[in-house]
């Protein structure tokens, strides 16, 4: 006849549980190990703490039962959840009215494509006039879009500790560490044929810069709705078009860029 076996994928430990196996003699090693396996609901108090300590348990199986029961009691990661005090990935959703209000996710499409405007005036003036470079975003409009009041929700890597210090949501270009909504501008993009565009630079005589010009910057609100987690608000309804929120804009103005944009359309 076959030996049957049962890995005990079903058996929820307690307190009593522990402290029964513990009774029968069973090394805190075992204990340890039996713990982490199996699902458990223990009692963690201050009070049954002492309790456990004075009938006998070792310091090592204790911690094991209390590091069990906080993974218990924390919420399970969730990719849509309306409740921001859920916890999420790190990363930019906006609430989608369609669904329930369910959270979405935002995917950042990488331009790593410049372009240049105004390049005639340039050259006329000697350079006196400026002329503009520009970010070419691939696709003529988002895959995402939203109402002309859409309510977005930046989760950061601060908002899971646990995770924050094994992966970074982030990790790109010169933003390699992102802590605020205040990091990021939000712009209309220009639409062309087969693409879109962000200015993203300038050039003159004077010299150049790169980053989004401050006209092009439309005005949001953000509050933090808990540590990592803000919600963000543009301060005036959006007018039909392409948007994008760009965070990471690196390379020399005329040369090779990469931006970085969380993008998405107003109906």
């Amino acid at each position: 006849m076959q030996a049957q076996t049962s890995s005990g994928a079903d058996e929820i430990l307690t307190n009593d549980t522990v402290l029964s196996l513990a009774a029968a003699g069973i090394p805190d090693e075992a204990l340890v190990a039996k713990i982490k396996a199996s699902k458990g609901m223990y009692d963690t108090s201050t009070a049954n703490i002492l309790t456990l300590k004075q009938k006998g348990l070792s310091g090592p199986v204790i911690a094991a039962m209390i590091g069990a029961a906080d993974i218990a009691s924390k919420p399970a990661m969730s990719m849509d959840a309306a409740d921001p005090m859920i916890p999420h990935p790190a990363g930019v959703y906006f609430v989608s009215p369609e669904s329930d209000h369910k959270m979405v996710v935002m995917q950042p499409t990488v331009s790593s494509q410049a372009k240049t405007g105004g390049i005639f005036g340039y050259a006329l003036t000697g350079g006196l006039a400026s002329m503009s470079i520009k970010a070419a975003i691939p696709g003529s409009a988002a895959a995402l879009s939203t109402s002309k009041q859409p309510t977005f929700y930046f989760f950061f890597d601060d908002s899971n500790p646990g995770t924050a210090a094994q992966t970074s949501a982030w990790l790109a270009g010169s933003a390699s560490v992102v802590k605020s909504p205040s990091e990021f501008s939000l712009v209309q993009l220009m639409e062309k044929k087969g693409r879109r565009e962000a200015r993203v630079g300038s050039a003159n005589i004077a010299g150049a810069k790169t980053g989004i010009m401050d006209k092009d910057r439309i005005e949001f609100n953000y509050e933090q709705v808990r540590q990592g987690v803000f919600k963000v608000t543009p301060k005036q309804p959006l007018q039909a078009g392409q948007y994008g929120f760009v965070y990471s804009v690196a390379g020399a103005a005329g040369g090779a860029l990469t931006a970085r944009v969380y993008d998405f359309g107003v109906k």
